[in-house]
Protein backbone atom coordinates (compact mmCIF):
# COMPACT_ATOMS: atom_id res chain seq x y z
CA UNK A 1 0.00 0.00 0.00
CA UNK A 2 1.14 3.37 -1.02
CA UNK A 3 -0.20 7.26 0.05
CA UNK A 4 -0.14 7.57 -3.74
CA UNK A 5 -2.99 5.12 -3.36
CA UNK A 6 -5.37 5.91 -0.59
CA UNK A 7 -8.58 7.64 -1.67
CA UNK A 8 -11.73 8.29 0.37
CA UNK A 9 -13.97 6.16 1.09
CA UNK A 10 -17.18 5.75 -1.63
CA UNK A 11 -19.55 8.43 -1.40
CA UNK A 12 -18.21 10.44 1.62
CA UNK A 13 -17.03 13.19 -0.84
CA UNK A 14 -19.74 15.32 -3.23
CA UNK A 15 -18.94 17.93 -5.60
CA UNK A 16 -20.23 21.39 -4.02
CA UNK A 17 -23.62 22.43 -5.95
CA UNK A 18 -22.30 25.56 -7.29
CA UNK A 19 -25.38 28.03 -6.95
CA UNK A 20 -25.94 31.57 -9.51
CA UNK A 21 -24.08 30.02 -12.10
CA UNK A 22 -26.43 30.54 -14.99
CA UNK A 23 -29.69 28.58 -16.19
CA UNK A 24 -27.50 25.57 -17.43
CA UNK A 25 -26.42 24.51 -13.91
CA UNK A 26 -29.81 23.80 -12.71
CA UNK A 27 -29.49 26.77 -9.63
CA UNK A 28 -29.31 29.45 -11.90
CA UNK A 29 -31.33 32.67 -11.75
CA UNK A 30 -32.41 32.99 -8.51
CA UNK A 31 -29.97 30.66 -6.83
CA UNK A 32 -32.09 28.28 -5.02
CA UNK A 33 -33.47 31.15 -3.00
CA UNK A 34 -36.89 30.86 -4.39
CA UNK A 35 -38.54 34.55 -5.56
CA UNK A 36 -38.42 37.77 -3.40
CA UNK A 37 -38.74 38.51 0.33
CA UNK A 38 -35.99 38.99 2.94
CA UNK A 39 -34.39 35.39 2.43
CA UNK A 40 -33.73 36.06 -1.03
CA UNK A 41 -31.32 39.08 -0.80
CA UNK A 42 -27.88 39.45 -0.10
CA UNK A 43 -26.44 40.18 3.46
CA UNK A 44 -29.98 38.72 5.23
CA UNK A 45 -29.68 37.68 8.65
CA UNK A 46 -32.79 36.91 11.22
CA UNK A 47 -32.96 38.99 14.46
CA UNK A 48 -32.50 37.02 17.33
CA UNK A 49 -36.26 35.99 18.72
CA UNK A 50 -37.44 36.79 15.20
CA UNK A 51 -40.89 35.15 14.94
CA UNK A 52 -42.03 35.99 11.85
CA UNK A 53 -43.72 39.16 12.18
CA UNK A 54 -45.43 38.45 15.03
CA UNK A 55 -44.63 40.42 18.54
CA UNK A 56 -41.26 38.31 19.51
CA UNK A 57 -41.65 36.87 23.04
CA UNK A 58 -38.93 39.26 24.56
CA UNK A 59 -41.14 42.68 23.49
CA UNK A 60 -44.43 40.76 24.97
CA UNK A 61 -43.41 40.22 28.39
CA UNK A 62 -43.58 43.30 30.28
CA UNK A 63 -40.47 44.40 32.08
CA UNK A 64 -39.96 44.60 35.92
CA UNK A 65 -37.80 44.84 38.79
CA UNK A 66 -34.08 46.53 38.43
CA UNK A 67 -30.02 45.85 38.76
CA UNK A 68 -29.30 47.61 41.62
CA UNK A 69 -25.40 49.38 41.21
CA UNK A 70 -24.31 49.68 44.43
CA UNK A 71 -24.65 46.22 45.47
CA UNK A 72 -21.96 44.01 47.02
CA UNK A 73 -21.51 40.49 45.86
CA UNK A 74 -19.35 38.63 48.50
CA UNK A 75 -17.68 35.78 48.12
CA UNK A 76 -19.08 33.02 51.03
CA UNK A 77 -16.93 30.85 52.93
CA UNK A 78 -18.37 28.69 55.74
CA UNK A 79 -16.85 27.89 59.34
CA UNK A 80 -16.51 24.28 57.75
CA UNK A 81 -14.23 25.40 54.85
CA UNK A 82 -11.92 27.46 57.62
CA UNK A 83 -11.84 24.48 60.01
CA UNK A 84 -10.02 22.29 56.86
CA UNK A 85 -8.11 25.07 56.11
CA UNK A 86 -6.52 25.19 59.95
CA UNK A 87 -6.12 21.62 60.11
CA UNK A 88 -4.49 21.39 56.50
CA UNK A 89 -1.64 24.43 56.45
CA UNK A 90 -1.60 24.84 60.37
CA UNK A 91 -2.63 28.12 60.69
CA UNK A 92 -3.55 30.04 63.30
CA UNK A 93 -4.62 33.43 61.41
CA UNK A 94 -6.71 33.64 58.20
CA UNK A 95 -6.59 37.05 56.01
CA UNK A 96 -7.91 37.20 52.52
CA UNK A 97 -4.42 36.43 51.01
CA UNK A 98 -4.27 33.47 52.61
CA UNK A 99 -7.66 32.38 50.95
CA UNK A 100 -6.84 33.74 48.27
CA UNK A 101 -3.52 31.21 48.07
CA UNK A 102 -5.49 28.02 48.68
CA UNK A 103 -8.16 28.96 46.56
CA UNK A 104 -10.63 29.31 48.26
CA UNK A 105 -11.10 33.44 47.12
CA UNK A 106 -9.70 35.02 44.09
CA UNK A 107 -7.98 38.31 44.27
CA UNK A 108 -10.87 40.82 43.58
CA UNK A 109 -13.65 39.17 45.70
CA UNK A 110 -15.19 40.74 48.61
CA UNK A 111 -15.07 38.06 51.60
CA UNK A 112 -17.77 37.14 53.78
CA UNK A 113 -17.59 34.64 56.38
CA UNK A 114 -20.65 32.01 57.05
CA UNK A 115 -21.90 30.34 59.75
CA UNK A 116 -22.47 26.75 58.74
CA UNK A 117 -20.16 24.01 59.76
CA UNK A 118 -18.28 23.86 63.08
CA UNK A 119 -14.79 25.72 64.17
CA UNK A 120 -13.10 23.24 66.23
CA UNK A 121 -10.16 25.70 67.32
CA UNK A 122 -9.07 28.78 68.13
CA UNK A 123 -8.31 31.21 64.70
CA UNK A 124 -7.92 34.85 64.08
CA UNK A 125 -9.83 35.86 61.32
CA UNK A 126 -9.37 39.04 59.35
CA UNK A 127 -11.74 39.53 56.34
CA UNK A 128 -14.30 42.25 54.91
CA UNK A 129 -17.94 40.85 56.82
CA UNK A 130 -19.22 37.93 58.92
CA UNK A 131 -22.74 36.50 59.80
CA UNK A 132 -23.76 37.18 63.16
CA UNK A 133 -23.39 33.33 64.05
CA UNK A 134 -19.91 33.25 62.52
CA UNK A 135 -18.38 35.93 64.34
CA UNK A 136 -20.31 34.60 67.63
CA UNK A 137 -18.87 30.79 66.67
CA UNK A 138 -14.96 32.45 66.41
CA UNK A 139 -15.41 34.33 69.45
CA UNK A 140 -16.58 31.16 71.33
CA UNK A 141 -13.36 29.78 70.85
CA UNK A 142 -11.07 32.54 72.09
CA UNK A 143 -10.26 33.62 68.09
CA UNK A 144 -10.80 37.16 66.83
CA UNK A 145 -13.19 38.54 64.17
CA UNK A 146 -11.91 40.92 62.86
CA UNK A 147 -12.96 43.50 60.05
CA UNK A 148 -10.64 44.69 57.14
CA UNK A 149 -11.34 47.32 54.61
Amino acid sequence: MKLSGLTPAKGSVRTNFRRGRGQGSGGGGTATRGHKGAKSRSGYSRKKGFEGGQMPLQRRLPKYGFKNINRVEYRGINLDAIQKLVENIKVTEINPEVLIKNGLASKNDVIKILGRGELKSKVDINVHAFTATAKKAIEDKGGKATQVK
